[in-house]
């Protein structure tokens, strides 16, 4: 095995945390995957990874090695690709993440329609809610709810999302409705704490009120939340596009939307070194597209811009 053919090794085995999950989607044996890290944990005189009959971890060194190899890696592949020029068609594996609801809604139908029609494509699609590193956990685009605060990360701002308080009627009919932002107090409160990171929720511009919340549940999945407030447990914050479907069916209506705080945007994020990418430009070329009027059935539908 040579040294690039090792450095792939070495990646997949860290990305899987395991020895059998990477040789079998390498498609070499278990021993030819292990004699690789060997070989160049020996070249390179350190410990890449800590063995134990139940785990594979990366060493302190192995960490930063890997970050180094991943950069190597995706230069490499970059120069094949504009070698390739416009004869490159879409193959290989792209790596995607999302927030859970917006990608299962949202972005799981561009990778089917990409998957059609690139037939030697593979997509793995992470749906998460917490925000990950796209270095550090091998994400080529991450799809990002909110103001972005890495300014190092290229970015297609695909539409806008609003916060809203959802309640089912059942639960006003026991409790009465709120009529103002501080008459939330006397309510039962659902936090999604991937949304709520603090204790507090704002409304409107600011300087406009926002109150110090006390949940009586807090859940770090929106689905939780949406179905929590749809059982009458209490009035629940969430994202705009979450809970549309709820709000059609009548299962949950909007409180207090005039006092509604400004939308915030939903951006595809990825790094400098993978604009050139052709799994990358197709996905958000797809994107664009699927994406170029998206509504969220609460403002108006704002037109994508360009890719950069």
């Amino acid at each position: 095995m040579d040294q690039l053919d090792m450095l792939r090794t070495f990646v997949a085995v860290a990305d899987d945390a395991s020895f059998s999950e990477a040789a079998r989607r390498l498609r070499i044996s278990q021993t030819a995957a292990s004699r690789a890290i060997s070989t160049l944990e020996e070249a390179l005189g350190t410990a890449l990874l800590s063995r134990t009959t139940r785990s594979v971890r990366l060493t302190e060194s192995g960490a930063l090695y890997l970050e180094r190899c991943r950069a190597i890696l995706l230069d490499l592949d970059e120069a094949a690709l504009a070698l390739r020029g416009g004869s490159a068609t879409p193959g290989g594996t792209l790596v995607l993440t999302a927030p859970v609801t917006f990608g299962r809604l949202h972005i799981l139908p561009i990778v089917t329609a990409l998957l059609r029609a690139h037939p030697t494509l593979k997509v793995e699609l992470t749906l998460i809610d917490r925000r990950v590193r796209l270095v550090d956990e091998g994400i080529d685009v991450a799809v990002r709810v909110g103001d972005l605060s890495d300014s190092a990360l290229h970015a297609l701002k695909v539409a806008d999302v609003r916060r809203v308080l959802v309640v089912s009627p059942a639960y006003l009919a026991a409790h009465g409705t709120p009529d103002s932002v501080t008459a939330l107090h006397d309510h039962a409160l659902i936090a999604f704490t991937e949304l709520d990171r603090g204790q507090e929720w704002r409304f409107g511009q600011a300087g406009k009120p926002a109150i110090r919340i006390e949940p009586r549940l807090s859940v770090n999945t929106a689905d939780a939340a949406i179905a929590a407030a749809v059982d009458g447990t209490g009035i629940a914050r969430v994202f705009s596009y979450q809970a549309t479907a709820a709000i059609a069916s009548g299962r949950l209506v909007t409180l207090l939307d005039s006092a509604a705080p400004p939308a915030v945007p939903v951006h595809l994020v990825y790094q400098a070194n993978r604009r050139a990418s052709v799994n990358v430009r197709a996905f958000i070329d797809t994107a664009r597209t699927r994406l170029a009027h998206f509504d969220d059935g609460f403002g108006e539908q704002r037109p994508v811009r360009a890719v950069p």
